[in-house]
């Protein structure tokens, strides 16, 4: 299995509301449609607590996306789709940024 992160901002000229409302109802069944994921979940931000003992962040982070592929090969193909590529024109209408990362998850506990 390969794992892909993505931490989105939205356009500023979009509510929190109106981000998680077209995220979810619009981008979310576009997503439904690429073949070869296996699994993908919206993180929809709702507050951000700081450490107490660490600097405050700056970047502002409204959405977590994660998607879950059989593995790499998988997840070229699924993501170079044409419902990829419907999915990913649909997000420069609300995203503002978007930082992707291929990661290696450790569970520690659960399962």
């Amino acid at each position: 299995m390969i794992k892909r992160i993505s931490i989105l901002t939205r356009k500023p000229e979009f509510t929190s509301e109106a981000f998680r409302k077209h995220w979810f109802e619009i981008h979310g069944p576009l997503a439904q449609k690429v073949p070869g994921i296996l699994r993908y979940v919206q993180n929809h931000i709702t507050e951000a607590v700081q450490h107490p003992d660490l600097p405050p962040s700056t970047q502002s982070i409204d959405g977590i996306v994660e998607m879950l592929f059989e593995d790499r090969e998988a997840m070229d193909k699924a993501l170079a789709s044409p419902e990829a590529k419907a999915m990913f024109n649909d997000g420069t209408l609300f995203i503002e940024t978007v930082t992707s990362f291929v990661v290696d998850p450790k569970v520690v506990i659960g399962d």
